[in-house]
């Protein structure tokens, strides 16, 4: 397996359940003192991963080593429906999180997402509309759960008093 394949079967392995935005996400929490930065993108990431495992249950959408059985998947290819894809929704959740969190993370946070929902084709276990459908799902999850949490959600969060 060439380089290429390890960087990209990788960025898979770390997007799995958003683990790479949930250790970042705990990492900028302690560093910046901000707790509730840790809960929201724990809370986005668990939000868009079970939201979209039960989209996948229902939509049922057969993975692409399924219908054409060459090539094989670089990774394991899970047992569950291919839209919408999982690490996508989870990454774009978590990203959405962090760059309401810190406008100068955005395009880190999100180039980072859209490089773990483009190994998802890459490696053979998802479509690019999975991945896409994702990401989407991710940014509403994100979006509706800030709206919850506070209020209208704006570019950069308001600074404590005092």
């Amino acid at each position: 397996m060439g380089w290429l394949n390890w960087l990209v079967v990788d960025l898979s392995r770390i997007g799995a359940d958003g683990l790479v935005f949930v250790v970042a996400g705990a990492v900028l929490a302690v560093l910046w003192r901000r707790p509730w930065l840790f809960v929201l993108v724990l809370t986005a990431d668990l939000a868009a991963d079970g939201l979209s495992y039960v989209l996948r249950q229902w939509i049922g959408r057969d993975r692409p080593p399924l219908v054409y059985p060459e090539p094989k998947p670089l990774v394991g290819d899970p047992h569950t429906g291919a839209f919408p894809s999982g690490h996508a929704a989870t990454a774009f959740a978590c990203a959405t999180v962090l760059a309401w969190a810190s406008p100068r993370l955005r395009v880190p946070a999100f180039v980072l997402a859209a490089a773990i929902a483009c190994s998802r084709v890459y490696v053979g276990v998802h479509w690019p509309l999975d991945v896409l459908g994702g990401a989407v799902l991710g940014v509403a999850v994100a979006t509706a759960l800030l709206t919850l949490v506070v209020g209208r959600p704006r570019l950069r969060p308001a600074r404590p008093a005092g």
